[in-house]
């Protein structure tokens, strides 16, 4: 009788959180990587540092950021390109998907493809830009937009979706 003893169901637990973290931990080395290359590796720039105390916030180990800033600095980090896309979801809702790319055309067919599933597309340049303002910590909404429960539901599904591309760092709506 496989599955009944308690190491599986623990290993069980630990490959799901794991597989978050790994996630999470990728993306902060992204970013710490271009963060020390515009940086050139220098550890008192204000973004870098402010992007590893975010890292270390979320428990990311002095190793990882270590190979992450010598990634950047030593010009292994290639392309890497900070973009955003801008799209309206479900109900009206105002999207930002704001990401780090090493191919821009690849990541912007993959946006594209994952929004037209859902009958979506992405907008014009400064399209869904009006109902945000920027802030140190990233997009706030200035007016939100209400939403019904299947639009909710179907919000929902697309940012978890968007979430699990490897490209995107973070995805701001004015959904209520």
């Amino acid at each position: 009788m496989s599955g009944h003893n308690k190491w599986s169901q623990i290993k069980n637990k630990k490959a799901v959180t794991d597989g978050k973290r790994s996630k999470i931990f990728g993306k902060f080395s992204k970013l710490i990587a271009l963060e020390s290359k515009k940086a050139a590796g220098n550890l008192t720039s204000p973004g870098l540092r402010a992007v590893i105390e975010r890292a270390k916030k979320e428990n990311m180990n002095n190793e990882l950021i270590d190979r992450a800033i010598k990634k950047g600095a030593g010009g292994d980090a290639g392309n890497m390109e900070a973009v955003l896309y801008e799209a309206y979801g479900p109900g009206g809702c105002a999207l930002l998907i704001d990401g780090l790319t090493d191919n821009k055309n690849r990541t912007v067919a993959e946006i594209k493809h994952l929004l037209s599933k859902r009958g979506l597309a992405l907008a014009g340049q400064g399209a869904a830009m009006w109902a945000f303002t920027k802030t140190s910590d990233g997009y706030e909404p200035q007016t939100s937009v209400p939403l019904s429960d299947e639009d909710g539901d179907a919000l929902s599904s697309l940012l978890d979706e968007l979430d699990e591309h490897d490209d995107v760092q973070d995805v701001y709506t004015n959904a209520e």
